[in-house]
């Protein structure tokens, strides 16, 4: 085991350091953190967002939806969360598992670099 593979890594350390490459990133038009739960409010029971939904989403300046799951290194998505992010993909949009900062620069940085429909 090396140094770096024993460092425990917070899945809301994942969390912050995505939300803060996301807003600098050139591919990126606007993000948001997603909460779901529920609360109760002057004697009312409120659920905000729904089963499944990623932790961030937004959109691309190309126009794209785009769903951000954060995991630890062995975190695992529930069933509802792989279908939200499959439904995202088949949609056309960008669907990510990110347990890294690299997670999202791979496939952003590779937005970037394809070319608009219709150039060759």
């Amino acid at each position: 085991m090396t140094r770096w593979q024993s460092i425990k890594v917070r899945e809301a350390d994942v969390l912050k350091a995505v939300l803060r490459f996301l807003h600098i990133h050139p591919a990126v038009a606007w993000c948001e953190r997603m909460n779901v739960g529920a609360q109760e409010i002057n004697g009312r029971y409120v659920k905000f967002g729904f089963a499944g939904c990623s932790d961030i989403i937004g959109q691309t300046k190309a126009g794209l939806f785009m769903a951000i799951e954060c995991k630890g290194p062995r975190g695992k998505l529930t069933t509802y969360q792989m279908i939200f992010l499959k439904r995202v993909e088949r949609a056309g949009g960008v669907a990510i598992v990110a347990r890294d900062v690299r997670d999202v620069a791979q496939v952003l940085d590779g937005l970037l670099r394809r070319k608009p429909d219709g150039v060759k």
